[in-house]
């Protein structure tokens, strides 16, 4: 059922698109939520959901719960949302690989449409970054981390609730928080992004469109890619994150033209001292790994 949701996005209303979102983000919750329960969930009307349920092929609303609760007690569910316990090795991994390769065509045509120009200039004059995840998206802010402060910009990653809120309430007029959150879903982004943007600070943020956190945001990358956060690999939008952030770097890396390029050069110096990273001289963004 939570691939067939997957597979009809395409096709169905705004509203529609909002009924199958949350479906796949909380479908657990959805077997037994009642009607009134989902539409309110949605921001969307009982009549909107029993249509949903209808472009799905279900009889009525109530399918919709035994259905999903059939899907979820199919082990491979858990593993990954197009995985079936009858796959064999070679299927599964080239389902998941296809997964990855849709994830990041999906951002791919998203991209000309994203502000990416305006997030560049942002970040060129910023005091300092900070980039804010949970679960999974807090490794992607890890990881832009590492990345960004080699352009000679401070960088931090927050990593916990209370982490983001404070540096949301002491944030100063030049400083850019850049907030991660595939669902959109927790309140405390939304209430660090107000927090910061009184402050003077800007806002990126990486989410659902339809999230509180979009709409309190200074600068918005509307993330689309519908995955189910409750298997245990919900990697695709990690990857669209991870592309999302690289291209951002680039682009940043170019607006600070030859500023970028000798603290890129100075880096890599103290890198090769060490024998780490770099080699051949060649200036990047992307070092390779200190070898075991």
């Amino acid at each position: 059922m939570l691939s067939q949701i997957t597979r009809a996005i395409p096709n169905l209303s705004r509203a529609e698109k909002r009924v199958a979102t949350w479906v796949l983000e909380h479908p657990k919750q959805a077997t037994s939520a009642t009607l009134a329960h989902i539409a309110s969930e949605c921001g969307t009307s009982e009549p909107t959901v029993l249509r949903f349920c209808r472009r799905m092929g279900l009889r009525g609303f109530r399918e919709l719960g035994v259905r999903l609760a059939e899907s979820l007690s199919v082990p491979g569910s858990y593993v990954h949302r197009d995985v079936n316990p009858d796959d064999s090795i070679s299927d599964a991994a080239i389902k998941v690989m296809d997964a990855s390769i849709q994830s990041l065509s999906e951002m791919r045509a998203q991209l000309s449409s994203m502000p990416i120009d305006a997030a560049a200039r942002a970040m060129a004059t910023a005091r300092q970054i900070a980039f804010a995840g949970l679960g999974a998206s807090g490794h992607v802010a890890r990881d832009a981390c590492h990345k960004f402060f080699r352009l000679g910009i401070p960088c931090s990653s927050l990593l916990d609730t209370p982490m983001i809120l404070q540096f949301a309430a002491i944030a100063e007029p030049d400083d850019v928080l850049v907030l991660l959150s595939h669902s959109g879903r927790w309140q405390e982004f939304a209430q660090a992004a107000e927090l910061a943007r009184e402050r003077g600070a800007i806002v990126i943020a990486i989410t659902n469109p339809e999230a509180d956190l979009a709409h309190s945001a200074s600068i918005l990358f509307p993330c689309r890619v519908i995955e189910d956060t409750n298997v245990f690999t919900p990697t695709s939008s990690r990857l669209g994150q991870l592309a999302l952030l690289d291209a951002l770097l680039v682009a940043l890396a170019l607006t600070l033209g030859s500023a970028a390029t000798e603290r890129l050069r100075l880096s890599n110096d103290a890198l090769q001292q060490c024998n780490i990273g770099a080699t051949n001289g060649t200036l990047s963004l992307f070092p390779c790994s200190n070898p075991a």
